[in-house]
C-alpha cells in the first residue's frame, strides 16, 4: 500500500495542537497502564495498523503483559482486566463508536462510580485524541516499519 501525503512535514502547524493534548495527557493524572489500553483498543477499533503498532510496542516497554495486549479485544472475555479498566475499555468503545449512541448514561453512571470528573476527563480526551491520530494514519496510509 503506497503511502500518501505527509501533513506533518506539510503542514507542521495542524500537529501542533495534537502534540500539545498528548504532551498534556501523558503528563496527567492518568495511568500508563490505562493510557495505553485506550490507545490500543480504540487503535484496534478503527483498524489503523501504524497505531496498534506502536502502542502496543510502547505499552509493552512501559510493563503491559503480551497476554493481555492479544486478549485485549476481547477484553469481556476474561478476567484479566480490573473493574477500572473494564469501564475504561467500555468508554473507549462507546466513544470510538460515537455513531452508535455515543457514551451510554448506563457507563457514564458506573465510571463516576470509580473516578473523580478530572480523571473522566482525562479518559475522554484520551480517546478523542487516538481517535484524532488514527483517523490521520488511516487517511494518509501510515505504514508500519518491518523490525528486522
Amino acid at each position: 500500500m503506497k503511502n500518501r501525503i505527509d501533513i506533518q512535514k506539510l503542514e507542521p502547524d495542524a500537529y501542533l495542537p495534537l502534540f500539545a493534548l498528548e504532551k498534556y495527557l501523558q503528563n496527567s493524572t492518568l495511568s500508563t497502564v490505562h493510557y495505553y489500553l485506550i490507545k490500543i483498543r480504540a487503535s484496534q477499533i478503527n483498524g489503523c495498523a501504524f497505531c496498534i503498532n506502536m502502542h502496543t510496542q510502547e505499552a509493552m516497554e512501559n510493563g503491559e503483559t503480551a497476554q493481555r495486549i492479544f486478549l485485549l479485544n476481547a477484553w469481556r472475555e476474561t478476567q484479566l482486566f480490573t473493574e477500572e479498566e473494564r469501564i475504561i475499555l467500555a468508554m473507549t468503545e462507546e466513544v470510538t463508536h460515537i455513531d452508535r449512541a455515543g457514551l451510554s448514561e448506563e457507563t457514564y453512571q458506573e465510571a463516576e462510580k470509580l473516578f473523580d470528573q478530572h480523571y473522566l476527563a482525562q479518559i475522554i480526551m484520551t480517546v478523542v485524541s487516538i481517535n484524532a491520530w488514527n483517523r490521520i494514519a488511516i487517511s494518509t496510509r501510515k505504514s508500519v516499519q518491518r523490525k528486522i
